[in-house]
């Protein structure tokens, strides 16, 4: 098409201009020298979110005017033979004017008018939509990204409630969880196209794996949870008895990759020793972790959602040249499945227990051999904690063992527990080589981003979940977590071009 530059763009913008006189004249009038300035601010506010909409709205209708007036200045004849493409390959030639269509966006609702290509049997094509990269529905980009700002930090009834307070009536909170849905779906293809940063060799890779549930709908639960509920006879109407569970959640798998520089240390670094620190030397901090990189389902089972964090990692390190460590709680389940990936790509990892696991443990045991709130129990869990930390975790089960065999029945329960506990995982206790070698012992990464990623937003009062909106509420969350929200929705816009318009942007 030829420049446009005959449009009279003063007359096209006519009504922004006079919704912005009318705007000062109110400023300037003097029934506004009587408002406070929580008036003021509240009308201008008002009156400007109605400028802003003018304004958009007068802009749309220069570019159909301009997109018209070329086509008017085409020759018949030679707009019959140039004709328009589409995605299915056929050539449409017939043109037509005035063809509209609704546009929400955060200022307000707006109309799109532009012209059709048109062609018998086959749908019309609009090229004024591939030029502004119109959505394949009614809401802006602008108005999905807020919506996605909106929903992942709180429930989707307060979303709604804010973008209406911001931008108007514009949606409602099924179509704002249809954004939100769909404003995920290339959250994967982004991170498997996405280069880490490179790290050298002796920078630590730390992976962690973990679990967390979510209360879902019933339609949503996993069948063996489904069948569970179904079959449950609760003793009492109002509430649960001890031990008993009402089958409503669907578990989702955390993990998270981050690197760190190896940081020795030695027990006493860890816990103090009984009876509390003595002389002015701090204890020396552990690894810090940099470049973490989260993720999350509901939806993969705990096998699919471990060979994600693999496969994170050795996009950091193909060549496995770096010291892999994998922190984990102890699950049996994720053991194993975390032994067998490590096997299938033949990389050496670390696996460690969470010391924290194994101090509650502990104190379970001392419960089992003090009184309730003696202060000599901290002193024996910390004599406990630094021969664990000192790679002497059978000598200390074997402790364990012969206090437990003197004790009644009755208060053997606790220590038993940490008994079996640390009989079961002694090859994973090896502590003094993980501090010997720098490493981190604990989960706190992957238990904070539970906390983060799940308790505050999932796990909010009163909240059911569908699968697909708790899956794409956890993938956005853990995608803002790691800092790369503004990178993926460049990335996101491109597929929706390409997605809607069968093009690249």
């Amino acid at each position: 098409m030829e420049p446009y530059d005959t449009v009279p763009v003063t007359d096209v913008f006519a009504a922004s201009t006079e919704t912005f006189e009318y705007l000062l004249g109110e400023l300037a009038g003097p029934g506004s020298a009587e408002l406070s300035h929580a008036r003021l601010e509240e009308m201008i506010e008002v009156r400007g979110r109605l400028l802003l909409r003018q304004l958009l709205q007068d802009h749309l209708d220069l570019r159909a005017a301009r997109e018209e007036q070329a086509l008017a200045r085409q020759d018949a004849g030679a707009a019959g033979r140039c004709g328009v493409a589409g995605a299915d390959g056929v050539l449409r030639r017939c043109v037509e004017s005035g063809h509209h269509r609704l546009l929400a966006t955060v200022f307000g609702t707006v109309s799109v008018r532009r012209c059709a290509f048109r062609a018998r049997g086959v749908r019309n094509v609009y090229p004024a939509d591939a030029a502004l990269s119109l959505p394949g529905g009614r809401h802006s980009h602008g108005l999905t990204r807020l919506a996605v700002t909106e929903a992942v930090r709180g429930s989707f009834d307060g979303a709604k409630a804010a973008i209406e307070a911001r931008c108007g009536p514009v949606l409602g909170k099924r179509q704002l969880e249809q954004l939100v849905q769909a404003a995920a779906a290339d959250i994967g293809a982004f991170y498997r196209q996405k280069i880490p940063v490179p790290c050298t060799a002796g920078t630590l890779l730390v992976l962690s794996v973990d679990g967390k549930g979510i209360v879902m709908r019933p339609e949503a639960l996993r069948h063996a949870t489904r069948k569970a509920a179904a079959g449950r006879t609760p003793t009492f109407r109002t509430r649960l008895t001890a031990g008993e569970k009402p089958c409503r959640k669907r578990m989702a798998t955390l993990g998270v990759v981050y690197d760190a520089d190896p940081t020795p240390r030695r027990p006493h670094d860890v816990i103090a020793v009984p009876g509390g620190r003595r002389g002015r030397r701090p204890p020396r901090a552990g690894p810090h972790a940099r470049g973490k990189w989260l993720c999350g389902s509901v939806i993969d089972d705990p096998a699919t959602a471990i060979e994600k964090v693999f496969d994170h990692a050795e996009a950091r390190d193909p060549a496995h040249a770096r010291p892999w460590v994998v922190l984990v709680d102890g699950a049996r389940h994720q053991l194993d499945l975390i032994r067998a990936e490590a096997a299938r790509r033949n990389v050496s990892v670390g696996i460690v227990i969470d010391f924290v696991h194994v101090l509650e443990y502990l104190w379970a045991a001392a419960w089992s051999l003090h009184p309730a709130a003696d202060p000599a129990a901290e002193d024996w869990v910390a004599g406990c904690a630094l021969a664990v930390l000192a790679g002497n975790a059978g000598q200390v089960t074997d402790g364990l063992t012969a206090q437990a065999a003197v004790l009644p029945a009755g208060r053997r329960r606790g220590i038993d527990t940490c008994i079996r506990y640390l009989a079961g995982h002694t090859e994973f206790l090896r502590y003094d080589q993980a501090l010997e070698n720098g490493w981190p012992i604990a989960t706190g990464v992957i238990e904070g981003a539970c906390r983060h990623l799940i308790g505050d937003r999932l796990d909010i009062t009163g909240a059911r979940w569908g699968l697909a909106g708790a899956e794409a509420i956890l993938q956005l969350r853990a995608l803002i977590a790691c800092g790369d929200f503004r990178d993926y929705w460049k990335y996101h816009l491109r597929q929706e071009h390409q997605h809607t318009y069968n093009v690249p942007a």
